[in-house]
């Protein structure tokens, strides 16, 4: 078993709420690997990155996209970082992983650049582009298809991702 779709992208990029619109259209569950690792950790991202360090965080998302990977059969939501990690990103190859492409306009309305983003809590915007800059390159290169979200609507990304996939 494996997932139907992967979604990734930077914060702000819909991968949770696309993912559940597509969910919906396809008639499949969907998995949000930070919401995974948040439940089995009784605790929030935020404050593993505080209490316990990046590193640690990485370890837990690392081992919960393989499992994912390999048990989830719906849509993959994952982190916003878990591509970049190389291992994570030899998990994804051969999987359909769409990228959820979006501009810090758009990103920074949707998400607020709030504290719960802990590699945004510090100048967010330019630490989105930073991130956004260094990521794209692994986004680009894992995805199968990109999806620009300028501007959309969740529904809309979500029908386009089930086109892509032959599903509408």
């Amino acid at each position: 078993m494996s997932p139907r779709v992967v979604l990734i992208g930077p914060p702000g990029s819909g991968k949770s709420t696309v993912g559940a619109a597509l969910a919906g259209l396809l008639d499949v569950p969907l998995h949000d690997t930070d919401a995974a690792i948040e439940a089995a950790a009784g605790r929030s991202i935020s404050d593993i990155f505080i209490e316990d360090g990046e590193p640690t965080f990485r370890e837990l998302e690392r081992a919960e996209v393989a499992r994912a990977v390999e048990q989830e059969h719906g849509v993959l939501a994952l982190g916003g970082g878990a591509p970049v990690d190389p291992l994570t990103e030899q998990v994804l190859a051969g999987q359909v992983v769409v990228f959820l492409d979006v501009g810090i306009a758009d990103a920074s309305r949707r998400v607020g650049f709030d504290q719960s983003r802990p590699l945004l809590a510090v100048n967010p915007r330019a630490s989105w582009v930073r991130l956004m800059n260094e990521r794209r390159p692994v986004y680009e290169r894992v995805a199968t298809h990109r999806v620009d979200t300028a501007g959309r609507t969740p529904q809309a990304i979500a029908e386009e991702i089930a086109t892509l996939l032959g599903s509408s």
